[in-house]
C-alpha cells in the first residue's frame, strides 16, 4: 500500500514508523525542514519538504499512485485542504484527517464533511478521543488503564496489584478454578519495569501491573477480585480549560448530574469563555501550580484531580501537588515519552498519552478490517489488539495449540455470535470471530501474519 502522511510530528512519525515496518511504501510531508531531515534519518520513508496542501508537494510525495492520505499536521485547515486536493486532483481513495478545533465538529455543521462537503473519509479528534478515555477511567477508578474492544463487549484493564490484593501468590492457572464462571485472562504483567506474557504457573506479586481482558459486564467483579473497590469520583478538579478539559466538564454535566466539577484555567479570556458555555461547573481563573488556587478549588478534599493543560511539566507537578495536599487520586496528560519513567515516583496514579491514542485510532482505519483496534501499553512495549478473522486468514480453522504462535502473544477473549468466550488450546477460530489479544511489540508483526488476508479479498 502506498501511503502519504502529512505532518512529521510525533503522531505522523509514529504512524509512519508503524506502516513502513509493515512493508508499506510511505511518504511523509512537513513544512519544517528539520522535521523532514529527522524523518529521513530515523525512518525508511520518502520525506518531502513543503506545504502538504499544495498540489505540487503532494505530487512530489507520490500522490498519483497513493492509496491513502493521512493528514495530521498541526493545522486543521491544512489537513482538510490536503484531503480536498488529494480527492479532486489525485483521486486518492482513502483520506483521514486530524481535526482538533471543536467548532468544525459541532452538530450544527455536519454538512461540512458530508457527501457534498469536504471529502474526508475518517476524522480523528484527539481531544474527543482523550476526553472519552479519561471519562472511562473515571467510571472505573480501580484501573490505571482501560480500553474497550469488540463494539464495547470486551474490556481491557490495567490493574495495580497492591499488598492487599486477594489473588497475590496464586498461580494464574488456579484463578480459573477459583472463579470458573469468570471469563477473564491476565494477558500481560509489568514487574519492576519489565513487561512479559505470563504462564499459568506464574504468580502475581505486590507491585505488579496486570493487564486483564474480560467481558465488559464482568469489569466490576474483576476489579473486586484484584482488590479494587474504589468509589467513583464525585468531587473532581480539572486543571486546564482547553479543548480536553472543557470537553470532559461538558460531558460530565450531561451524563453525571450528581458530580461536582471545578475547572482551573490560567487564561482569563479562556476561563470566561468556557464559564459561559458550562452550566453547573465552577470555573476559576488562576495557575494550577499555585497551592492557594488548588485549595480554593478544594483539590485538597477532592476525589480526583485531572491535569490536562498543554504543558507536560505543569500536568505532572499539578497532579503531584494536589496529591500532596490531600487529593485522593490524580491523572495527568503526558505527551512526551521522556516522562514515562518518573510518573509513578511522583505519585501519579494514571496517565494518558494523546499520541498513542491518536495513532491507535488512525491505524484502525489503515488496517482495512484485519486489525480493528490497537492500544499501546507500557510506553509502546506491547499492544492490546482486536483482530477479525476473515476468510483467508492463516489462523482460521486450526486449534490454537497447533498454531506456532510465540510466547510473546496471549489470546484473551473471542466475541462469537454475540457471546464472549475464553480461548483455550483446543479453540478453533471461525470466520467473523473478533479476537482480543496481547502482543509484545516485537511480536506485533506475527499477529499481522496470523490474520492476514489474500490481496484479492478486498
Amino acid at each position: 500500500m502506498n501511503v502519504i502522511i502529512c505532518g512529521a510530528g510525533q503522531v505522523g512519525t509514529g504512524i509512519a514508523e508503524r506502516l513502513s515496518t509493515e512493508g508499506n511504501s510511505v511518504s511523509i510531508i512537513d513544512a519544517s525542514a528539520d522535521l523532514v531531515q529527522r524523518a529521513n534519518d530515523m525512518l525508511e520513508v520518502r520525506a518531502v519538504h513543503g506545504n502538504a496542501a499544495h498540489p505540487d508537494v503532494l505530487e512530489r510525495a507520490g500522490a498519483g499512485d497513493a492509496d491513502m492520505l493521512i493528514a495530521v499536521t498541526l493545522h486543521d485547515e491544512v489537513n482538510m485542504v490536503a484531503c480536498q486536493v488529494a480527492h479532486t486532483l489525485f483521486d486518492i481513495p482513502m483520506k483521514i484527517a486530524r481535526v482538533r478545533s471543536q467548532t468544525y465538529l459541532e452538530q450544527s455543521w455536519t454538512k461540512l464533511f458530508g457527501r457534498d462537503g469536504l471529502p474526508i473519509d475518517y476524522i480523528i479528534s484527539p481531544e474527543i478521543e482523550v476526553g472519552n478515555m479519561i471519562i472511562r477511567r473515571l467510571q472505573l477508578p480501580g484501573a490505571f488503564d482501560t480500553v474497550s474492544f469488540a463494539d464495547g463487549r470486551i474490556a481491557c484493564l490495567g490493574i495495580t496489584c497492591g499488598t492487599d490484593c486477594p489473588v497475590l501468590d496464586t498461580p494464574l492457572s488456579q484463578l480459573a478454578q477459583l472463579f470458573p464462571d469468570l471469563p477473564t485472562v491476565t494477558a500481560a504483567i509489568v514487574r519492576k519495569g519489565r513487561l512479559f506474557v505470563p504462564h499459568g504457573k506464574d504468580l502475581l506479586e505486590a507491585g505488579d501491573e496486570a493487564y486483564v481482558i474480560t467481558p465488559t459486564e464482568q469489569v466490576t467483579r474483576t476489579l473486586q477480585i484484584f482488590g479494587h473497590e474504589e468509589a467513583r469520583a464525585r468531587r473532581i478538579v480539572i486543571a486546564g480549560g482547553g479543548n480536553i478539559g472543557f470537553y470532559i466538564a461538558r460531558q460530565l454535566e450531561l451524563a453525571e448530574p450528581n458530580i461536582r466539577v471545578k475547572v482551573l484555567e490560567v487564561s482569563r479570556a479562556r476561563a470566561m469563555q468556557i464559564a459561559e458555555s458550562l452550566e453547573r461547573t465552577v470555573v476559576l481563573h488562576g495557575s494550577a501550580l499555585s497551592e492557594d488556587m488548588l485549595r480554593e478549588a478544594e483539590a485538597n478534599t477532592s476525589d480526583i484531580l485531572i491535569a490536562v493543560t498543554n504543558d507536560d511539566q505543569v500536568n505532572l507537578l499539578t497532579a503531584a501537588l494536589a496529591k500532596q495536599l490531600g487529593c485522593r487520586s490524580n491523572l495527568a496528560l503526558i505527551n512526551s515519552a521522556n516522562y514515562a519513567g518518573m510518573v509513578r515516583s511522583l505519585g501519579i496514579d494514571a496517565q494518558v498519552n494523546p499520541k498513542a491514542i491518536t495513532v491507535s485510532r488512525v491505524l484502525q482505519h489503515v488496517r482495512r478490517g484485519r486489525i480493528r483496534g490497537v492500544h499501546s501499553v507500557h510506553n509502546g512495549a506491547g499492544e492490546l489488539i482486536e483482530a477479525e478473522v476473515l476468510e483467508t486468514a492463516p489462523i482460521l480453522g486450526r486449534p490454537l495449540r497447533d498454531y506456532k504462535h510465540s510466547e510473546g502473544i496471549r489470546f484473551g477473549s473471542i466475541l462469537r455470535n454475540g457471546k464472549v468466550l475464553v480461548p483455550t488450546g483446543a479453540t478453533e477460530l471461525e470466520i467473523k470471530d473478533r479476537v482480543v489479544l496481547f502482543a509484545r511489540a516485537d511480536h506485533v508483526r506475527e499477529v499481522e501474519q496470523m490474520f492476514r488476508v489474500s490481496p484479492d479479498y478486498f
